[in-house]
This record gives structure tokens, sequence and C-alpha cells, in this order.
């Protein structure tokens, strides 16, 4: 069966390379040989020609491995079907595994054009298919490799990736070298992490899921694939304001106001009962006009601890090097806390914060931490391209370390919960790339959790996995072609 990932509104499993290989030879081991390569072939060839039916000239670069194998199954199959299919086969015919040799005498049996080595020029075709490297890569791609993926970009016609897009890493996101660009990618067996976080999204396109007729598999997954929001519980009509939580956003130093604002307005429109601002720049005026159900209320870190304390805090947004000052009374009291921006930046800056936050969870006061990976370079102690190049291993080590659920902003924004696979999500697009969406996305987590609690690390990471979806979701609504201003965004959720 074929799904198209991102159309599907269930969560799904996510298998690293580790996995993925148990989960292959225990298939294996279930049918006759060349079975999981014709099916693999068939796949590829349904998904072809259901995308692109006018096609009559398919152009497939296959390598020395099962994946090259999964190409020349599918040439076999789409020259039967009446195209014309032509090969460039990037491996040595004498070298090839008995299943790749197989699909190979299969091609050239049904009249399959098969070209040994890397095409000099760009290929003409209608549709041109990626078969050269799968699972496991461990170096960036070289001589006749590296040639045909750069001949397989120049094709001005739709190009499809088979299980992954060459040169993408599967566990990571990250391409060490020359990498497939598709429009859309047909992946096998599993969901590879690597396909939906970092630079995977835009290298993989549409994705499909071809399970080759194998049933679900009993292997724990790596990580989670962010499907639909999960419900909010219904209100009852005996409910009220207080039912819901409170809210303190701490934020706004000067010239940066408005991202406190922004992130009450989130707060609010999340479901929070009430929701308070207390501004770092003094000389601000504690209300907003356009906004008179927010209620502020001036240096609650130190006139107003009693309300820290039953409430739910958001710190950060637009802080600035003020927000030092709050920061230990609001470590030490908000029994529920999402610290973003300056507030991370603080913390990383300053070993008497980063005890008072790790004294948090032998406490048992819940703490979100909402990183970009450039913040989260600094609480990690290393760079944010060291971040980005395993993004999930990167969460994870942080709320390890923290004791704290963090949000790794980002393409495919990761999840991470201390002992629990991390999530990582599908929905959003570079119309979130303008100032203040981030305050947004932080008031968004503190009103959900407001309203709806939590009652341990995996309930909140889900609930802050739903939040990131709703997030991505209204940039995808809005589309990619023009940013969506942060005022815009808060209303947008609400649709999303």
């Amino acid at each position: 069966m074929l799904r198209l990932i991102d159309a599907d509104p269930a969560s799904r499993p996510l298998f690293d390379t580790a996995a993925t290989r148990r989960i292959e030879r225990a298939a294996l081991a279930r049918v006759p040989p060349g079975t999981l390569v014709r099916r693999a072939g068939l796949a590829v060839a349904k998904l072809a020609l259901a995308l692109h039916p006018h096609a009559r000239r398919v152009w497939i670069a296959a390598g020395p491995g099962n994946n090259g194998a999964d190409g020349l199954e599918a040439a076999a199959r789409l020259q039967a079907a009446g195209l014309q299919a032509h090969v460039h086969l990037v491996a040595e015919r004498a070298r090839l595994g008995h299943d790749a040799g197989e699909a190979l005498a299969r091609a050239l049996a049904a009249g399959v054009d098969v070209t040994d080595g890397a095409p000099a020029e760009r290929p003409a075709c209608d549709l041109a298919i990626d078969a050269l490297l799968g699972l496991g890569l461990s170096r960036a791609p070289e001589g006749a490799l590296a040639q045909a993926i750069a001949a397989f970009n120049r094709v001005a016609a739709p190009r499809l990736a088979v299980d992954l897009p060459s040169g993408l890493d599967a566990d990571r996101g990250v391409a060490p070298g020359a990498a497939v660009v598709a429009t859309d990618t047909v992946t096998m067996l599993t969901l590879k992490p690597g396909l939906f976080t970092a630079y995977g999204r835009d290298l993989a396109g549409r994705v499909w899921l071809a399970d080759l007729d194998e049933p679900d598999v009993a292997e724990p997954p790596t990580a989670w694939l962010t499907g639909g929001d999960g419900p909010a519980p219904p209100r009852r009509h005996a409910q009220h304001k207080g039912s819901f939580g409170d809210v303190v956003v701490v934020g706004g130093a000067p010239g940066m106001v408005g991202a406190a604002w922004l992130a009450a307005r989130a707060a609010l429109a999340a479901g929070a009962g009430r929701v308070y601002v207390s501004l770092l720049d003094a000389a601000a005026p504690h209300w907003h006009a356009a906004h008179p159900e927010l209620m502020g209320r001036e240096r609650v870190w130190t006139e107003h601890v009693p309300l820290l304390r039953a409430a739910t805090v958001v710190c950060g947004c637009g802080g600035g090097d003020a927000v030092r000052a709050a920061l230990p009374t609001l470590l030490g009291a908000a029994p529920r806390l999402v610290l973003d921006a300056d507030a991370l930046n603080a913390i990383a800056a300053d070993a008497s914060l980063r005890s008072l936050l790790r004294a948090r969870r032998d406490r048992g006061a819940a703490t979100v931490l909402t990183p970009h990976p450039l913040e989260a370079g600094r609480l990690l102690g290393r760079g944010a391209a060291d971040v980005q190049a395993d993004r999930l291993a990167a969460a994870q080590a942080l709320a390890d370390a923290e004791g704290a659920v963090v949000v790794l902003k980002g393409s495919g924004t990761v999840t991470a919960a201390p002992a629990c696979p991390p999530w990582v999500n599908r929905s959003g697009n570079a119309a979130l790339a303008t100032a203040g969406t981030g305050d947004v996305l932080a008031g968004w987590l503190g009103g959900c959790w407001a309203a709806q609690g939590a009652p341990d690390f995996a309930a909140l990471q889900r609930q802050c996995a739903d939040v990131v979806a709703r997030h991505g979701r209204a940039a995808d609504r809005h589309g990619s072609g023009t940013a969506l201003r942060a005022g815009m965004l808060v209303e947008a959720m609400l649709d999303a």
C-alpha cells in the first residue's frame, strides 16, 4: 500500500537506520528471495504512473545496492507498461548483489536501455527516478555517484527518489555533500527521521510510504512524526475562567515590548482563563489598548510572587538582558515554566541560573525550553552547526541534561523529553521566518498547558508537539510565498 504522509492526519512511528535494518531483515526472512525488490520496484512504478500518467520517457539513475535493484525493477515495470525507460547504472555489473543482478536481467529482458556509468549531460526525459543510494550513507557521494546526482538535479522534469534522496542521511536529515533534490520520495517499509527534519523536507518533497505489504512491526520507534492535534477537552457549562488556569508572561525589555504582548495574546487564544503581562520595560504602559482583556502587573517577580506560585509562566519573549533579574524568582516559584529566547541565553551564560533550572526537576516543577539551534547550542556548549548536524540527538541531550521538555525549533521541529522518544513535526514552512512567530509559539504553549494541564513528561511532550503542529499548519494554510506576520498568526492558529 502507498500512503501520502503529508496528507495523513495520523501520527506515525519513525525508525532510524539500525531499526530499519532489523525490520528489513525480519521481512526478508518471511518471504522468498527477491520478493521485497519486486514489491519495491512495483511500488515505484505504480507511483510514477499515478503521479505522471502522461510521461513517456523515464530516466532512472541506479546505484550498486538494494536501492539500485529497486530502480532496475521499476524500470522493467515501466517499460512493460509502454514507457521508454533508460537506466544509467552507476555500478559494476559483475559486482551487483543477487537481487540487483536479477533485477538487471529482468530490465534487460523487458527491453530497458541500460548504460554503464553516470551521464555526461542532463538526460532528456519526462520523469527522473533516483535509485542511487539508500540507507547507511557514511560519507559524501563522490566520483560517478556525485556526477549522477548533479545530472539528476539538472533535470527539469519531475524527480522521484526511491527510499531517500541520494546523499541524505536517513537519521539526521543532513547531506554531507551532493544530494538529490526530489519532488517526491517513496520510502520503503519505514519512515525515516531524516526525511522530516533539517534539510530532509527540502530534499524529499512530498513523502510517500510503501509498506511492501508487510505487517506492522513490533520494533520500538526511534521517534514519532506528529499528526493532527489531539482534541482539547470539552468545556463544561459550569466551568469559569478560573477553571482554565492563569498565565503570566514576563518579557518585553525596552524596544521589545511587542514580543510579550504577542505571547500574551497567544496564551489567551490557546485557552488560558486569565493572562497577565509583566513588562521588563518599566517605562512602558502595562496595558494594551487593542487588547484590554490582557492584564498588566508590574514587577510580578517581586510584587506578585503568590500569583507566580499558582500560574503557568512564559518568560523570555523580548527579554533582553533585563530578564536576568527576574529569572531567580521565576525559576524558584513557578510550578510550570516556559523559557524562551533571552531567558535561555541568560541561563546558558550563568551557572547559578543553570543550577536553579536543574533544581526544578528535583522538586517536581515542570519546564519547557523552546530554543532555536543557536540557543540550543549555547545551552549544550556547542555550535549551532553541531546542533543542526543531529537535531534529534541534540534535543534529546538537552532534555535529559535539564530534566525538561525541549522544543528545538527549525524545519522539522523536534520535541524531546527525558526517557521518551522524540516527536518530529511535519508541518510549517518559511512563512514563519519572521519576527514574533516564536513568541506566539511560546505563548500558545503556556496557554494550552495552563488550560489543559499535563500529568507527566510524556503528556507534556505530546501537548507541546501538538501545539507545534498547529503552529506549522497555520503557516501551511497561509502558504509559503509571503511572510506570515506574528499578529496574524495568533488568529490563524485558531483556525488551524
